[in-house]
């Protein structure tokens, strides 16, 4: 249908005014047929089909089936008409709002109508500085959602660094500032220095291998990655993905000292610390001696202090003590123990001797009837103690024969006999 179009409107093309009404009614277009060859014309095009357009917005309004709205150049020479049906209002990244510069895709599509072609918009995209934002953004929400800004995974810079990493250009006062400031407040510090290009296209690339050389080095406790403020075109390579995840992944912590207040950069979020100036980045990163000595004699002040307040403390606390014992009359209550124990201990003796006597009499009373009782003792009394020669005691005449020897014990001695007689009835 295209072609036989195209066709026709040749063929009108070599006609000339004075040929018959016939022959122009049947080569003529109808305002359909012409307006169906514009829109296959445009709707068909490869490059039109999907069309990247910049401009500002104006004229927007509201309708139920979409939003209109006009773009147009900013000298105001050219502009266009664009619509974004309902259902695709809430996919655009960046509303349409007048006056306002903004990025379209789209399509180009004619409406038969009017006769008028318009622009079906599919996304908006903020232009200049709003399209750095955008994609700043997008990637910082990427970057939150894998936890590299993470308070836990943040960690402390070491107290009394003896080498430190710095990552920036050799020629940006920053390294100057950081050296100076370093000097003055840790004199004998060990100073790494990497070099980097800190602003344009090559930057990121060169931070990354800046703070790899960093690593592979190994000597470094902390790194310090600056450069001073700048506009935020400036600063772009701070907000590079490439430089986020090298930060997050370096084996040692790393401070940022980049920009002023008012920037705030993917790498200062990825940091274990960040600061606003790379002055500020080394004067935290390490003491200050003369604060350092001026601590350490308010801690000797202080811990004098602390001793003398002690030892006074202790001495109030003995006198109230002292006061106590007055108080108490702990001595007469001393000596009154003193002398119940005197008065126990007399009686104690009393009853001790007591019962040595009555053991001592009872025992003599003992040996009397020991006494009384020892065989010896009546031998004296005149007895004696007849034995056998086995040795055995003769209690009975019948039991000896005559002619038998037997031992006769005395008061006084022994004396052996023989027996001559025996008389079993006397």
């Amino acid at each position: 249908m295209l072609k036989s179009l195209q066709h026709k409107c040749f063929q009108a093309s070599l006609m000339t005014f004075d040929l018959p009404d016939s022959l122009i009614l049947d080569t003529a277009l109808s305002v359909s047929g012409l307006t169906d060859y514009i829109r296959l014309l445009l709707e068909q095009d490869e490059q039109l089909r999907q069309v990247w357009v910049t401009g500002e917005v104006s004229s927007a309004n509201h309708h139920r089936s979409g939003l209109f709205f006009t773009l147009q150049d900013t000298d105001r020479t050219a502009g266009i008409k664009c619509v974004v049906w309902n259902s695709q209002l809430p996919k655009l990244a960046q509303m349409p709002v007048a006056g306002e510069q903004i990025i379209i895709l789209g399509s180009i599509r004619l409406y038969p109508q009017r006769g008028e072609y318009q622009l079906s918009v599919w996304q908006t995209l903020p232009a200049g500085v709003g399209l750095q934002a955008l994609r700043y953004q997008q990637l910082k929400n990427r970057l939150l959602a894998e936890g590299l800004f993470d308070a836990q995974r943040k960690r402390s810079l070491p107290i009394h660094p003896q080498t430190i990493a710095v990552v920036t250009s050799p020629t940006a006062a920053a390294w100057g500032d950081i050296q100076k400031t370093l000097k003055q407040r840790y004199p004998g510090l060990h100073v790494l220095f990497s070099p980097a290009t800190v602003q344009g296209e090559q930057a990121p690339e060169s931070i990354v291998k800046a703070i790899e050389r960093v690593e592979r080095d190994g000597r470094a406790e902390v790194l310090i990655l600056s450069r001073g403020g700048g506009a935020v075109e400036e600063l772009a390579c701070f907000n590079d993905e490439r430089v986020v995840r090298s930060l997050a992944s370096c084996s040692i912590p790393v401070i940022t000292g980049i920009g002023h207040q008012r920037d705030e950069s993917l790498a200062d979020l990825v940091a274990d610390v960040c600061v606003h100036t790379p002055t500020a980045a080394a004067e935290m990163v390490v003491p200050s001696l003369s604060e350092l000595y001026t601590e350490h004699r308010q801690r000797v002040v202080a811990l004098h202090e602390a001793v003398h307040d002690s030892g006074e403390n202790a001495e109030n606390k003995l006198q109230v003590l002292r006061n106590r014992l007055r108080r108490l009359r702990l001595d007469r209550q001393v000596q009154q123990e003193v002398e119940k124990l005197a008065w126990k201990r007399q009686h104690l003796v009393q009853i001790t001797m007591g019962r040595s006597q009555q053991a001592a009499q009872h025992l003599e009373l003992l040996r009397q009837k020991l006494a009384t009782l020892d065989p010896k003792a009546v031998l004296q009394r005149g007895y004696a103690v007849v034995r056998r020669e086995d040795g055995a005691i003769a209690r009975s005449a019948a039991e000896l024969a005559v002619g038998e020897d037997l031992l006769i014990q005395l008061g006084q001695g022994r004396v052996k006999v023989k027996v001559i007689e025996v008389n079993v009835d006397a």
